[in-house]
């Protein structure tokens, strides 16, 4: 009896250790798939297809590389500024992606209310299709996005991530409000204006101004006095300094502006 249990515990010590390895060479194999993407192949492949113009191969290769590729820090940094670099050049063509339509232009049409159907800004259309004083004719097919805009502010960082369907298009150095002054929630964007007047306490300050501190473009919230805008103060941005606002450099503005559309959902956290 004591020889069948010893060999029943040796057997079961075998079927074990058998166990352990086989967990084992599964979770090695599993790291090797993970790091075994060819770095250079998709570097060279996310070349050739940027010099190409094909964009959107040349972001799925920089996303390749994101998500599977063994890196240093500045190696992810540098793939992911590629990045979005990219979905900004593929949100600016005609190229149609996932995100966006080939809309047939009908009799009655305006830019203006092409985006007003598609929950998009017209400066987007224009500048997507290459269209030149605002012109537009029947029957001529154009790329028309879709898909919705969201915009998250993490005061932490000092970052804003511009998002669409919960895609990140691109991250944003930003300044935001000294002592963590500018407000956490969720917010919407309420009106933009362009080349802004600062209506200073006791002053107005005109939009030419350089110690106007809106710089090119505004996007106010619907929590009055708040907003997105430009600086005249770039070696700022990083930083918590603003009043309560969220800053940004006047050309990172002017791009931001061209592609969110009023209604647009703004979430900050600390």
């Amino acid at each position: 009896m004591k020889k069948i249990l010893f060999g029943a515990g040796i057997l079961i010590l075998i079927i074990i250790a058998a166990l352990f390895l086989a967990t084992k060479g599964c979770a090695r194999g599993a790291i090797q798939s993970k790091t075994g993407v060819d770095k250079a192949a998709l570097i060279n492949q996310a070349s050739q297809a940027e010099n190409k113009g094909d964009f959107l191969a040349a972001k799925n290769a920089y996303q390749e590389l994101i998500n599977n590729a063994p890196s240093s820090a500045s190696e992810m940094t540098n793939w992911q500024q590629k990045a979005d670099d990219l979905n900004i050049k593929l949100l600016f063509s005609s190229v149609i992606t996932p995100k966006s339509v080939l809309y047939e232009i009908k009799p009655g049409d305006t830019i203006v209310k092409i985006a007003r159907e598609f929950k998009t800004t017209p400066e987007l259309i224009v500048k997507a299709n290459n269209i030149s004083g605002n012109k537009i004719f029947p029957g001529r097919k154009i790329k028309v996005w879709n898909a919705p805009f969201s915009i998250t502010v993490d005061k932490s960082q000092n970052i804003l991530m511009l998002k669409s369907d919960e895609e990140v298009i691109k991250t944003y150095v930003v300044s935001t409000g000294a002592n963590n002054s500018t407000p956490v929630g969720t917010y919407k964007i309420v009106n933009k204006l362009q080349n802004p007047t600062w209506f200073k306490a006791g002053a107005v300050v005109p939009a030419a101004s350089p110690e106007n501190v809106l710089g090119t473009r505004w996007m106010g919230f619907d929590l009055p006095g708040y907003g997105i805008h430009g600086t005249v103060e770039p070696q700022n941005l990083g930083k918590q300094v603003t009043q309560g606002c969220v800053r940004m450099s006047n050309g990172e503005v002017e791009e931001l502006y061209t592609i969110v559309p009023v209604g647009t959902e703004v979430t900050i956290v600390d």
